[in-house]
C-alpha cells in the first residue's frame, strides 16, 4: 500500500519550516514509543496510533499523519534507546554475538512494516535493520579515532552504532524529510542533502573520513523515472575515492551486487583500481521481514589498499540465512584493517559572523553616514506650474525624421530645469499633447530648486496623479480567486470601480526609476505610506533605493519583499516593499497564501496607495494569445500582476516600461487604462481590442500610443542621439591569436566528443539508453551556451588591443572614451574587489580576466 508523505495521496512537497515541524513531531512520538520499548512492551497498532496523535494532534484519517511516517517514528526511537542503553548493552554482552542477541530482541517489539509512501517507493527507502546495521559494524571495525560517513543515513540505525563506538559522524541524506529526522535525532552534526551516488563530488574537500557505511538505494536514482541496475555500484564508487589509504567501505547492496556475478564483474574491476575487496556474502530476506520485504541483500567489505590483480576477487561466502551466521563469517574472513594515510576529518559548519562587505559598493554603503532624512521630517510644498496653449506647429516645424525633439507642451513649470541630456519623441507623438492637468503633487522644494527631478520627469509626477484622480467607467465584480472581473450594476452588492492607471514608456536615459520615486515620494507626502514596487530582478532594489533616497529620503524604507516568509505577515507600519515578478508569482503552498494574497493583506482591500509595475513586459502575455506555434497559455506572472490590480481596484497603478507596448499581446497586463469597456475606446472587451489593433498593425499601435498621450494616460519621451556618428574599427587577428583561437577550438571539441560520457556519469543517459530526456536537453544546452560565452569572451579580449590604440588616438584629440561591454563580469569583478584588502583601494588594480 503506498501513501503520500504525510496527507493525501498527491500531497506537495513540503517548505522547509513544515518539514522541520513534522520531523520534531516525528521524534517526539519516538520518545513515547521509547518509553514503551524500555519497560519490554511490543508495539502495536493501538500504542503506535496513540503516540502518533499525541505528537500531531490529529489521526491518519484526517491525513495529519501516515503510517510510514509512524514507522520512521519506530525507527526513530530505537535509535533513542541505543542512545541512552547502547553502551549499558556493550558492556554488559560478553561477545559480539550477545550484542546481537539483544539487539534482535529489540527489533522483535517493533510492528512489521506493511505501508510505503510515495517518496519511499521512488528513492526506495528501506532503513537497514538494527541487527544488519550491527553486523556491518562489526565488520568495519570502528575505533574512536574513525570519521565514519554514511551517504545515505536514512533514520539513522548505522550512524547510531558508530556513535557507540566513539567515532565522528559525517551523515548525508537526500530525502528532505528523513534529513529532518536526522537533524532532530543528531542535534550536533550537520547533515548534508546530495545525491549520494556523487557525494565525492559535493562533500566538503576538507571531510576525510576514515570509514563509509552505506545502504545505498539498489536500482534508484535521483531524477531517473526508471530502474538503474548499476545505481548501488555509482554510490560505492563515489564514496571509495573519498576513503583515504587504509580506509574501509561496508556496503550493503542488493545480492545480485556480487563479484561472480558475470553481470557485474567488470564494474568490480574497476573498483578493484581504487581499492580491494576483501569480503562478500549474501543475506537470506528474512532479515528484512520486519522492513516489508524480503529481497535477498549482500554484505560487502572494500578497503582502500591497493589490489595485487583488478581481476582477482574474492569468492562469496555463500547465503546467510540469519544475521549470526553473517557474524561468524564476517568475525573469521574479514581481515583486520591497514593503518589510515592522514588524519581522518570531520569538518564542523562554522557560525557566521557579523556581515562584511563584499564589493566597493558596499563598502562604500557601509562607511558612509547617511545624509538622507526620515520621511516624516520633510517638509512638502505644492508644486507650482502653469498650464500653455499649445497648437500644432506650423509647417516647417515638424520634419521628416523620425524623431522630433521634446518639450513640455501643456504646462509650463516655474524654477524647473531641463533635462540633463536632450530628449526626443517620436513624430507621431510630437503631433499631439497631453490634456492640461489640474492635479498639483507636493515634493520637497529642493527636487526642483536643485534640479534633482528635471521638467520632464516633474511632467511625469503631474501626470500621474491627474491619471490616478479618475476611475474607469462601469463598476464591476472580483470573484475570490483575482481572476474572474465581471461587470456589474452601480448598486449591486460588493461592486467595485478601478482607478485609471497611468503608463511611462521612457527610453534608457531618461530617468524612469527616479520618476516612479517621485510618483511615491508625493503620494507617501500625502499619506500614503504604504506602497509595491514589482520589478523583474532583486538585485534592481539597489537601483530603487538609490533613486528613493537621491530624493532625500532614507533608503531602507524600500524593503524587499524577501525579507517575509510566504505565509507570514507582513510586519511593516509603512515602507515601500520591492518584490519580483517572479515571487509575485508564487502560489498557495498547503497552508501559506499566495504572494499576492500576502500582499493584498498587508495593504487592505481598501489601499489606495501607489503599486508600481517597473520592466512591466515581464507580465507580457498575461491573458494568453496565438503565437507563431498555436496557441500560447497565460504567463503566470501575467496572471498574478492582473490578480494583484483585481484585489486592489482603488490602488494607484503605474506601468513602467520602454517595451510595452511592442505589441498588442503584451499590452493585455494594462487593464487601468481602460483600452476596452470604457468610454475612452471604441472597444468593449479585451478581445476585440486585441484583434482589432493586430489587424492595424504597427501603424495601429503608433495610432493607440498617440492617443494614450492625447488622454494625458502615457509618456514615451529618449535620449537624442543628434551629432552621433558610427565608425567600425577591424582588428586584424595575429598569427599567435589565431592559433590560441584554434587551440581552444580543438579543446572544446575534446569536450563535446566526451559529453555522452559524462551524462552516463551523471544518470542522465546509461546502457539502456536517455533515462532523463530533459536533463540530456539541458546539459547539450548548458555545454552550448558555454561554448558560446567562452568563444565570445575570447574574441572581446583579442580585439582589445586595437580598442585601446583607438582611445589613445581618441584621448589625444581630445575626446572622452565611454566603453560599453554587453558581458560585464560584474560578478568576477565583485569576488576579485572582495578578495583585495581595503587597505588597497586607493590603488586598486584587479585582474577579472576569464
Amino acid at each position: 500500500m503506498t501513501e503520500s508523505l504525510v496527507g493525501g495521496a498527491s500531497a506537495a512537497p513540503l517548505s522547509m519550516r513544515a518539514t522541520a515541524v513534522v520531523a520534531a513531531a516525528i521524534v517526539n512520538a519516538a520518545r513515547q514509543i521509547l518509553t514503551e520499548l524500555e519497560q519490554g512492551r511490543r508495539i502495536d497498532a493501538a500504542i503506535l496510533r496513540n503516540a502518533m496523535e499525541a505528537a500531531f494532534d490529529s489521526s491518519d484519517a484526517t491525513g495529519g499523519w501516515n503510517w510510514k511516517t509512524a514507522y520512521d517514528a519506530c525507527e526513530a526511537a530505537t535509535v533513542l534507546f541505543l542512545r541512552r542503553h547502547g553502551a549499558t548493552m556493550r558492556a554488559k554482552a560478553a561477545s559480539s554475538a550477545a550484542m546481537l542477541s539483544m539487539l534482535m530482541r529489540i527489533t522483535a517489539l517493533l510492528p512489521t512494516q506493511t505501508r510505503r509512501s510515495e517518496e519511499s517507493q521512488s528513492l526506495q527507502q528501506f532503513s537497514t535493520p538494527i541487527g544488519l546495521a550491527y553486523v556491518a559494524s562489526v565488520a568495519a571495525a570502528i575505533t574512536p579515532a574513525d570519521v565514519v560517513l554514511e551517504p545515505s543515513a536514512g533514520t539513522g540505525h548505522l550512524a547510531i552504532l558508530a556513535e557507540l563506538a566513539g567515532a565522528s559522524l559525517v551523515l548525508n541524506e537526500f530525502a528532505e524529510s528523513r534529513a529532518g529526522i536526522l537533524g532532530e535525532i543528531f542535534p550536533a552534526v550537520s547533515t548534508t542533502r546530495f545525491d549520494a551516488a556523487h557525494i565525492n563530488d559535493h562533500l566538503d574537500g576538507r571531510i576525510v573520513p576514515s570509514v563509509v557505511l552505506m545502504n545505498p538505494p539498489f536500482s534508484a536514482a535521483v531524477h531517473v523515472d526508471r530502474p538503474t541496475a548499476d545505481a548501488a555500484l555509482r554510490h560505492v564508487g563515489s564514496a571509495l575515492v573519498r576513503l583515504p589509504e587504509g580506509g574501509r567501505l561496508v556496503a550493503i547492496t542488493g545480492a545480485n551486487v556480487s563479484p561472480e556475478n558475470p553481470v557485474w564483474t567488470d564494474s568490480f574491476k574497476r573498483l578493484q583500481e581504487q581499492g580491494r575487496v576483501v569480503f562478500s556474502a549474501a543475506i537470506d530476506g528474512a532479515v528484512y521481514a520486519k522492513h516489508g520485504t524480503t529481497i535477498d541483500t549482500r554484505l560487502t567489505v572494500i578497503d582502500r589498499v591497493p589490489a595485487d590483480d583488478i581481476a582477482s576477487l574474492p569468492p562469496s561466502a555463500g547465503i546467510a540465512p540469519d544475521l549470526p551466521t553473517l557474524l561468524g563469517w564476517i568475525l573469521q574472513g574479514v581481515p583486520a584493517r591497514r593503518p589510515i594515510a592522514g588524519t581522518p576529518t570531520a569538518v564542523e559548519p562554522t557560525i557566521a559572523g557579523p556581515s562584511t562587505p563584499r564589493s566597493v559598493r558596499a563598502y562604500i554603503a557601509q562607511r558612509q553616514p547617511t545624509t538622507a532624512a526620515l520621511a516624516s521630517d520633510l517638509v512638502a510644498t505644492e508644486v507650482a506650474y502653469e498650464p500653455t496653449e499649445w497648437a500644432p506647429t506650423e509647417a516647417g516645424k515638424i520634419t521628416d525624421a523620425l524623431y522630433e525633439s521634446y518639450a513640455l507642451q501643456s504646462i509650463r513649470i516655474p524654477g524647473a530645469h531641463a533635462h540633463p541630456s536632450k530628449l526626443v519623441q517620436s513624430a507621431a507623438m510630437a503631433s499631439v499633447a497631453p490634456p492640461k492637468p489640474s492635479y498639483r503633487p507636493r515634493l520637497p522644494a529642493n527636487v526642483i530648486a536643485h534640479g534633482i527631478l528635471s521638467d520632464a520627469q516633474l511632467e511625469s509626477v503631474i501626470y500621474a496623479g491627474e491619471a490616478h484622480s479618475e476611475f474607469l467607467s462601469g463598476s464591476w465584480t472580483v470573484d475570490a480567486t483575482f481572476d474572474i472581473v465581471a461587470a456589474a450594476r452601480d448598486d449591486a452588492e460588493n461592486a467595485v470601480r478601478f482607478r485609471r492607471g497611468w503608463f511611462l514608456g521612457d527610453g534608457t536615459g531618461a530617468g524612469k526609476g527616479r520618476q516612479v520615486a517621485g510618483i511615491l515620494l508625493d503620494n507617501w507626502l500625502k499619506g500614503r505610506r504604504r506602497a509595491i514596487w514589482i520589478s523583474k530582478s532583486d538585485k534592481l532594489i539597489e537601483d530603487a533605493q538609490r533613486d528613493w533616497s537621491a530624493l532625500g529620503v532614507e533608503r531602507l524604507l524600500v524593503t524587499p519583499l524577501s525579507r517575509f516568509r510566504q505565509g507570514t505577515p507582513i510586519r511593516l507600519s509603512e515602507g515601500i516593499l520591492f518584490a519580483t515578478y517572479a515571487t509575485l508569482r508564487t502560489d498557495e503552498r498547503g497552508e501559506k497564501l499566495s504572494r499576492v494574497r500576502q500582499i493584498v493583506e498587508w495593504l487592505g482591500s481598501d489601499f489606495d496607495g501607489v503599486i508600481v509595475f517597473d520592466e512591466s513586459h515581464a507580465m507580457q502575455n498575461a491573458v494568453g494569445g496565438k503565437g507563431e506555434r498555436g496557441d500560447q497559455a497565460a504567463s503566470q506572472q501575467g496572471r498574478a500582476g492582473l490578480r494583484l490590480q483585481h484585489a486592489l481596484p482603488n490602488a494607484r497603478v503605474v506601468y513602467v516600461s520602454a517595451t510595452g507596448a511592442t505589441t498588442v499581446h503584451n499590452l493585455a497586463y494594462a487593464q487601468r487604462l481602460g483600452l476596452w469597456g470604457g468610454s475612452d475606446f471604441p472597444f468593449t472587451t479585451r478581445a476585440e481590442f486585441v484583434e482589432s489593433i493586430e489587424e492595424g498593425g504597427v501603424a495601429a499601435m503608433e495610432v493607440l500610443a498617440r492617443d494614450l498621450k492625447a488622454l494625458g494616460l502615457y509618456a514615451a519621451r529618449s535620449l537624442s542621439y543628434e551629432g552621433v556618428e558610427y565608425e567600425l574599427v577591424e582588428h586584424q587577428l595575429t598569427p599567435e591569436q589565431i592559433r590560441i583561437y584554434d587551440a581552444y577550438a580543438g579543446a572544446f571539441s575534446i569536450i563535446h566528443n566526451n559529453l555522452d560520457a559524462a551524462m552516463r556519469a551523471a544518470n542522465i543517459t546509461g546502457e539502456t539508453g536517455t533515462l532523463n530526456a530533459h536533463a540530456k536537453s539541458a546539459a547539450r544546452s548548458a555545454f552550448e551556451s558555454a561554448k558560446q560565452r567562452f568563444f565570445g569572451h575570447l574574441l572581446t579580449s583579442m580585439k582589445t588591443p586595437s580598442l585601446i590604440r583607438s582611445i589613445e588616438r581618441d584621448l589625444d584629440a581630445g575626446h572622452a572614451a565611454v566603453i560599453q561591454i554587453v558581458s560585464t563580469g560584474e560578478a568576477l569583478m565583485e569576488r576579485r574587489l572582495a578578495e583585495t584588502p581595503t587597505e588597497d583601494w586607493g590603488d586598486v588594480q584587479v585582474d577579472i580576466t576569464p
